[in-house]
């Protein structure tokens, strides 16, 4: 049990690595792409090519995106508190975040579609 926290424990802190490592990058060659973004495209890389191995980062990820949710309730909590938000604005706001919702979900989808079929037609 006390291996299996230490294992997660040690595996968000690989990835907080990974995130330092992308923001350094995006700070370093003044990117207009946040350093999160250039974090997860070098993890993914790296583990694509195989220097990271999955294991290193999966109980660590798992917990991370399975209390997902909890990162958002505060932002949630503060917009509640304007009125502002709550009338036409908020119909927009929440149109907005419905449709990008769609496409992320479905440029997600495309991705993983191409991925499986590619890693399909390796094997």
């Amino acid at each position: 049990m006390y291996m299996k926290i230490i294992k997660i424990i040690l595996q968000i802190i690989f990835l907080y690595g990974i995130l330092l490592l992308g923001d350094g990058i995006a700070r370093l060659v003044h990117l207009p792409i946040p350093g999160s973004i250039i974090g997860l495209v070098l993890l993914f890389t790296a583990l694509q090519l195989h220097i990271v191995k999955l294991e290193w980062v999966d109980l660590g990820a798992g917990l991370l995106t399975g209390e997902l949710l909890l990162f958002f309730v505060p932002s949630a909590v503060g917009v509640v508190q304007y009125d502002q938000i709550l009338g036409v604005i908020g119909v927009k706001l929440v149109a907005v975040i419905v449709l990008s919702t769609i496409v992320v979900m479905a440029c997600t989808g495309l991705v993983a579609d191409s991925v499986q079929k590619r890693g399909a037609k390796k094997a």
